[in-house]
């Protein structure tokens, strides 16, 4: 039996297991986001920010949490102008956090969430802040049907350890609807106008994802006819891109392993992971991490 890997196939497919459940409006506050880099980074600095990639790394993070969302808009609240005109980012001007305790940083974030639970702009909004008094707007917003979640670092696994620590952010977090985990040193690289070695990973996860992969594809290959098996063989010899249709196989898979879609940087670990099964593995470095998340 012979399989035409590489037909064209219906168009509408293409985009088979990148549905996206819902929108989402990132609401920022900078100097917040600035310190979450410097927790466990030697060397980490807020004398400079790149926004750049701001929004692939909150989109990464939020799809690694379980919520395959549209990140459609962000917005940056802090003290200074940095300059930077970047498409679907908005800054709001506030007053030093030393200049009025974070007042100015309250009125305007507060108030901007309340108009986007209001109007029902969006179905999802990811806050950054470790302000206790946002308490009562968020839980008026979830109120109105929107989900709240909070972006934060690794601590954020150890809630007990955290009531203890630090149990002001802890009663914060814990009214987010999703707790959006974020690796501070990806985070700290964004910052810097790096690309994130790990995307927002922490070591161990990535690990964790990459071992899942390579059991999802190891079982599907097992499955598969000896006479499939050649042709895929000598479909990858000739061309980079994988066939559509195992594509699609393999995402549904991943899809139902982790709950959730894939990445464009974990769809291209999939990808590499189905030719180390079936041509061998090829020449990489120990300590490589995900693919940079670039165009395909």
């Amino acid at each position: 039996m012979t399989r035409d890997y590489f037909s064209q196939g219906a168009r509408n497919d293409r985009r088979f297991g990148e549905h996206r459940s819902g929108t989402c409006m990132a609401l920022i506050d900078g100097r917040f986001l600035i310190w979450m880099a410097q927790q466990g980074v030697v060397g980490a600095s807020g004398e400079s920010v790149n926004r750049q990639g701001l929004l692939s790394l909150l989109s990464q993070a939020l799809s690694h949490s379980g919520l395959d969302v549209d990140l459609k808009r962000i917005y940056w609240y802090s003290d200074r102008s940095d300059g930077l005109v970047i498409d679907d980012q908005i800054v709001r001007l506030v007053q030093s956090h030393d200049a009025d305790g974070g007042a100015s940083l309250l009125r305007s974030l507060g108030h901007d969430l309340k108009q986007l639970a209001e109007h029902h702009a969006c179905d999802h909004v990811l806050v950054a802040s470790d302000d206790e008094r946002f308490l009562a707007t968020i839980d008026e917003a979830q109120l109105s049907g929107l989900s709240v979640h909070l972006l934060a670092d690794e601590s954020a696994r150890n809630m007990p350890q955290m009531v203890r620590t630090d149990p002001g952010w802890a009663r914060l977090l814990t009214q987010a609807d999703r707790r959006v985990v974020v690796n501070s040193q990806a985070l700290a690289e964004m910052l810097q106008g790096k690309i994130p070695s790990g995307m927002g990973l922490a070591v161990e996860d990535v690990e964790e994802l990459r071992k899942s992969m390579q059991e999802v594809v190891v079982a599907w290959w097992e499955e598969e006819p000896e006479d499939l098996r050649e042709d895929l063989k000598d479909a990858l010899q000739i061309s980079r891109g994988i066939p559509q249709e195992v594509d699609r196989q393999l995402l549904l898979r991943m899809r139902q392993r982790l709950a959730r879609a894939l990445s464009l940087p974990e769809k291209k670990m999939l990808r590499e992971t189905l030719r180390n099964v079936v041509t061998g593995p090829a020449l990489q470095p120990a300590s490589a991490g995900l693919p940079p998340d670039s165009d395909e």
